[in-house]
């Protein structure tokens, strides 16, 4: 019972009860933020007692003020030399749309301190990073690779870091940042806070958090409502070798003018915009293998209307941050019900509605009955699909048999 009492309580506290002190809160209030998050309600007074983190969260959840408001309270409340201003706090992240958002907040969170935020990415001219550090700055949100350039030159000193975070680390795996990381973590020193976030665990991102977390707290959301409830969800039940025709199809519709396509992998991501371009769609990908400078471009023409289809890989899409997408498509079904949560809420935003279709085989019917238990709903068959597939209409006993039978069969294959 006392439990249940406390968890209400924690949900319908403020701010104000989390510990944070009046340049923070007023900060928050000119920002038009009133209630915390669950991940604000479990992160910030634990981050405010110096306690390390590991925190599995998905982007949107409210995690780079969690860890940003006690991160830079507990700088104030430890005086530190103004005029050299060492960098104390150093959040590291994997691409250059990221950090920047992450330097944005810490800006706007830190309006009413006298603590300075820079950014260091790479992909631009280092020469304004030069300056920036020259001047001195509190707070480093940096991208891995233009970071260590400026490690190397002695342009960046870490010695005084107090604060350390890891953002999206999952996704640094992904991109092959991970000795780029180590490497940084040792330049730092060893008596210091470590907070790492990550949407997803696997064992990977667990065996890195042992070597560099000690006696974390290990805080986990899932959010209550999965999907937004502007957003209208439906599923193409269609075989593989139709699914770009299928797409063609319904791009053709020029009152679809914003849309997002995910696919599995980034190379399925590059052929497909290419694709589409020769089927004079104008599309571009976005994908790891992309330059920086090529996926910024890419998002810029997305933004601004001058590319009506991005096709992206997960890994590539945690960056995108446009509000007004009509359409999600995942071209390829996601492999877990949270990773199609987190596609498909790219559109629905600020009180707009959006849709969402799925392309679906008869072999990525197991990953739809896992999507749909995570919603707790069914997604509607979609009636407008001219290649819908007979196969792909069995049922999910007949699927799960099929897959069955076919497991068997390698199993036996691998015995020989």
């Amino acid at each position: 019972m006392s439990e249940n009492v406390q968890t209400q309580t924690m949900e319908e506290c403020g701010f104000e009860e989390l510990g944070l002190t009046k340049p923070f809160l007023d900060a928050l209030k000119n920002e038009g933020y009133k209630r915390p998050t669950p991940i604000q309600r479990k992160a910030i007074s634990v981050l405010l007692e110096g306690r390390d983190m590991l925190g599995c969260a998905q982007t949107g959840t409210g995690k780079t003020a969690a860890f940003a408001l006690p991160t830079m309270q507990r700088l104030l409340a430890v005086k530190s030399n103004t005029k050299n201003r060492p960098i104390r706090v150093l959040v590291i992240t994997p691409t250059r749309e990221l950090a920047q958002r992450i330097a944005d907040s810490f800006e706007t969170y830190g309006r009413y301190t006298p603590l300075r935020t820079g950014v260091i990415y790479g992909g631009v001219s280092q020469v304004p990073q030069e300056k920036m550090l020259r001047r001195g700055v509190d707070i480093i949100v940096a991208t891995p690779g233009r970071l260590m350039d400026l490690m190397r030159q002695g342009l960046v000193h870490l010695a005084r870091i107090e604060v350390f975070i890891l953002d999206e680390a999952d996704r640094m795996l992904d991109m092959g940042f991970i000795n780029d990381v180590r490497t940084i973590v040792r330049a730092i020193p060893k008596e210091r806070q470590t907070l790492l976030f990550s949407a997803t665990m696997s064992p990977n991102i667990q065996y890195l958090a042992d070597s560099i977390l000690m006696r974390a707290v290990e805080v986990r959301i899932t959010p209550d409502l999965p999907t937004p409830g502007t957003v209208e969800h439906y599923v193409y039940l269609v075989e593989r070798k139709d699914k770009k025709a299928l797409l063609k199809h319904l791009l053709s519709d020029k009152s679809i003018k914003r849309t997002l396509v995910f696919t599995r992998t980034k190379r399925t991501a590059e052929y497909l915009a290419m694709d589409l371009k020769h089927s004079r769609v104008s599309a571009d990908a976005i994908h790891s293998d992309r330059s920086q400078s090529a996926r910024r471009r890419a998002l810029e023409n997305f933004k601004n209307g001058n590319v009506r289809v991005l096709v992206a890989s997960d890994i590539a899409a945690r960056g995108i941050d446009v509000d007004d997408i009509s359409h999600v498509i995942n071209f390829d079904m996601p492999g877990s019900g949270e990773v199609y949560v987190h596609r498909t809420g790219r559109t629905g935003r600020a009180e707009h509605s959006g849709i969402a279709w799925s392309f679906c085989t008869m072999e990525e019917r197991v990953q739809l009955d896992d999507i749909e238990k995570l919603l707790r709903q069914r997604i509607e068959t979609a009636g407008n699909n001219p290649f819908a597939s007979p196969i792909a209409r069995r049922n999910k006993d007949e699927v799960k048999k099929s897959q069955g039978r076919n497991r068997r069969i390698m199993r036996h294959r691998r015995r020989k």
